[in-house]
């Protein structure tokens, strides 16, 4: 029978043997099984000893495949350090490729104690998560939730619609308060509505598409709008890169207007500075300029934000809605672009809007025109009168 001395690496003899090697072998469930690196392979198929108290574990098949034996039992931390006698190597694969905390806490008492010559401990990882892991589990969380829930799995594209747009404005409240944590919740939030649409979508009887086509189709665009890193083409400053992106969408798009991919149901301020933005940088015309207010509002952020509560207070007490006029004001300024871009390509100019100012004639007064109207209802809205 071996005494302790024997079983703890050191003969009876008084001379002290090779320390024994326990390995701790993880591996990450977001790595397809077999997916091992060179250490972990090397180390399993050199091991006197393989244990794993998991039969189910999903690196069995491989082993087992590569010839490597694998005994299935369920060891404390004394029992793997007393395999490691003599000097033998001892793999242990922890349930289901994580952690082991009762070995690891039990192996660190031995070792703290003192009292007990401990083998080598390693912890070798033999695949690991890279960044962006994470996105797995969510896949797989939201597919069992879309399948086995008794709301969720009932829910269509239509029916959320509705919260992807109050989740955004979450995000942006959060932003504006600078709430780093929220910022992070609400990021999961607005995750949340592309994972959820994208389970759904997977159900079209006609067109199904799941979370790998949406992330294919942005990986595809991201590399073809930034030639500049994936290509040949240069752009040394964020000028030359958006100007990059507006071409290489408009191709893309195959757009006739500068207004194509505005979306009509944006929020009226946010529609009316896009369009205002795009025909600005097409050469098109803007619309005219409402009669100036007693103080200046451009150049103060309070109190042009003043001034516009204040309009909306005074189309609410009229019994306006000051969203949807601005909406239909920007709407007919959408209308006023295309007339114009549609009289530059009549005039043959090549290029929507150009011309030798920059402005097509009927574009221009179309702008004026759609300017007064909605500085005259800006101005009745604020009166109160028609």
């Amino acid at each position: 029978m071996k005494n302790a001395s024997d079983v703890n690496g050191v003969d009876t003899g008084g001379g002290a043997t090779a320390p024994g090697r326990l390995v701790l072998l993880t591996s990450s469930h977001r790595v397809a099984p077999g997916q091992l690196s060179w250490p972990a392979w090397r180390t399993l198929r050199e091991a006197d000893r393989v244990v794993c108290p998991d039969p189910g574990h999903p690196q069995l098949p491989y082993l087992r495949e590569a010839g490597v034996a694998v005994e299935i039992a369920d060891p404390g931390g004394r029992e793997l350090a007393d395999a490691t006698a003599g000097g033998r190597t001892v793999v242990y694969l922890p349930v289901s490729g994580g952690a082991a905390p009762a070995v690891t806490d039990e192996l660190a008492r031995l070792g703290g104690s003192g009292r007990v010559a401990m083998p080598d401990l390693e912890l070798l990882p033999g695949s690991w998560d890279l960044p962006g892991a994470r996105l797995l589990d969510l896949v797989q969380v939201m597919d069992r939730i879309r399948a086995e829930c008794p709301w969720s799995s009932q829910r269509t594209h239509e029916d959320l619609a509705a919260y992807g747009i109050e989740e955004m404005y979450e995000l942006v409240e959060a932003i504006e308060q600078g709430d780093r944590e929220a910022v992070r919740e609400e990021l999961g939030d607005v995750l949340l509505q592309v994972v959820f649409h994208a389970a759904i979508a997977e159900g079209h009887p006609q067109e199904p598409f799941g979370i790998d086509d949406v992330a294919a189709g942005l990986v595809a665009k991201l590399v073809h709008r930034h030639p500049h890193i994936y290509g040949d083409e240069v752009a040394e400053t964020p000028e030359q890169v958006q100007a990059n992106w507006v071409r290489l969408k408009g191709v893309e798009k195959a757009r006739e207007s500068v207004t194509d991919g505005v979306p009509p149901a944006s929020p009226a301020l946010a529609l009316a500075a896009k369009l205002a933005g795009r025909a600005r940088a097409a050469g098109l015309p803007l619309p005219a300029d409402p009669p100036a207010p007693p103080t200046p509002l451009l150049d103060d952020e309070t109190r042009l934000g003043d001034h516009l509560l204040a309009e909306a207070a005074a189309a609410q007490s009229a019994g306006l809605d000051p969203e949807a006029a601005l909406r239909h004001a920007a709407r007919r300024y959408r209308a006023a672009i295309r007339a114009a871009e549609a009289a530059a390509r009549g005039a043959g100019s090549g290029e929507p809007g150009e011309s030798g100012d920059g402005e097509s004639g009927d574009g221009q007064r179309a702008g004026e025109r759609t300017g007064r109207e909605a500085a005259g209802r800006s101005g009745r809205t604020a009166s109160g009168r028609d």
